[in-house]
């Protein structure tokens, strides 16, 4: 029997699925690359075609297998946004479907008001992203959902944690976290779910993980057994610090198609034009990754042990022993990000971001320049003083987004900031 063009395809590797996926030349008069589709409405073929494409929409009927169905609104669908999530499948090994959101925290949000009920309980790993704290911890209880924190890269709490939570929906592990890099064991927390008794539907807790900080290129949650992965697309995807963007991806089409829905509901679809930018960016994502790695491996192991700084921050530098396993069990490669802890506290802190010359004073991370920010000031300045010291971000912590320029450019760089502390 001749091989499909389907089966055909996916042996290829992401890097060439990412490049021929998605994307037919002549739905736009040959174009090489997509064009920008910046239209609010579109012409429906038939009546009946505009009923279909309404009943699809609403969750009312379930797409045939390679069904060709009528765009309706920008606020449900639209080229550009088909396009790159077709082309964002390949890039998370196990994905079937993709979403794009206006910003992560869109994604974020949509997924958990989406998938979660009045009453049910969100698990979650600290220290997490403030924004995502502050939706966890403020927001939420508002409408009936409880969130219980457990400590990243304890293996044993979170279990605990997991099988006690009454009436869990939703276990969300953000690893490595940030900006501690603090990693949780994927596999590990997807069996303790597995291994809870079902609900009477038969529905086990979903496992969702915000893999920012090394997806899509070191790290696959989904053949873990994730369910859902996130992405701050702001940060690696499009990785010129230039648009905002978030993403989902899961391995079950029927949970993306629902909270497809509510993102049309929501109306946070990513637009035409940073569907078009992120588009472009995502053949050079594993490349820039790679480099970043490269550069911050060899910036983070030069610090190490330098006069001025109490401890780097780096999976090749760790020596806890869980964490050294999870590195290596669950990850192709370090990364682009490390952070430092000065020895002279939050001043020494402010005095290095005050006098380094290559790299930027700024938040965010993943861009191709390198950035540094104090995060107990800055992105991170919501938590109390007892969530700091619970989570070991002390004042004297500085976080590293490493970019594509000379390593040893960014190292002199550094040196000479730390003299002046």
């Amino acid at each position: 029997m001749p091989e499909t063009n389907d089966s055909a395809q996916e042996k290829l590797h992401f890097t060439t699925r990412v490049l021929t996926e998605g994307f037919d030349p002549r739905l736009s008069v040959g174009s090489a690359r997509p064009a920008v589709f910046r239209s609010s409405t579109y012409v429906f073929s038939t009546p009946e075609a505009a009923e279909r494409a309404f009943d699809l929409m609403a969750g009312r009927a379930q797409r045939a297998e390679n069904e060709q169905v009528d765009l309706v609104y920008s606020r449900f669908n639209h080229p550009n946004a088909e396009i790159l999530e077709e082309q964002l499948v390949p890039l998370e090994r196990g994905a079937q479907a993709a979403l794009v959101f206006n910003t992560g925290m869109a994604a974020i949000v949509t997924t958990l008001f989406c998938l979660l009920k009045p009453g049910q309980t969100v698990v979650y790993t600290t220290p997490i992203y403030g924004g995502t704290l502050q939706l966890l911890r403020d927001f939420l209880p508002r409408w009936g959902v409880r969130g219980i924190a457990a400590p990243a890269g304890k293996g044993d709490l979170l279990d605990e944690v997991i099988r006690s939570a009454e009436n869990l929906g939703i276990v969300l592990i953000e690893t490595p976290v940030n900006p501690t890099l603090v990693m949780s064991d994927i596999r590990r927390a997807c069996a303790t779910v597995q291994d809870l008794k079902p609900s009477e539907d038969g529905s086990r807790p979903l496992v969702v993980i915000d893999n920012t900080m090394l997806g899509p290129a070191f790290q696959h949650p989904l053949p873990l057994g994730a369910d859902l992965v996130v992405y701050s697309g702001t940060k690696y995807l499009a990785g010129h610090s230039d648009l905002l963007a978030g993403v989902i991806l899961g391995k079950d089409p029927a949970v993306v198609g629902k909270i497809r829905r509510s993102r049309s509901l929501f109306g946070n679809i990513l637009q035409p034009d940073e569907c078009w930018m992120l588009n472009g960016r995502l053949p050079t994502v594993g490349l820039r990754m790679n480099r970043q790695s490269k550069n911050a491996q060899r910036i983070a192991e030069a610090l190490h042990g330098h006069a001025k700084i109490d401890r780097v921050i780096y999976p090749t530098l760790f020596d806890d022993p869980e964490q050294v396993a999870i590195y290596k069990a669950e990850c192709d490669f370090p990364g682009g990000m490390f952070s430092i802890v000065l020895k002279g506290g939050k001043p020494a802190a402010f005095n290095f971001l005050r006098h380094i010359t290559i790299g930027r004073n700024a938040v965010s991370l993943g861009g191709v320049e390198t950035l540094a920010c104090h995060p107990n000031s800055t992105t991170h300045s919501g938590f109390t003083q007892e969530e700091f010291a619970a989570t070991g971000m002390s004042d004297g912590l500085v976080r590293i987004s490493v970019g594509i320029e000379d390593w040893r450019d960014l190292l002199a760089d550094f040196e000479q900031a730390l003299e002046r502390c």
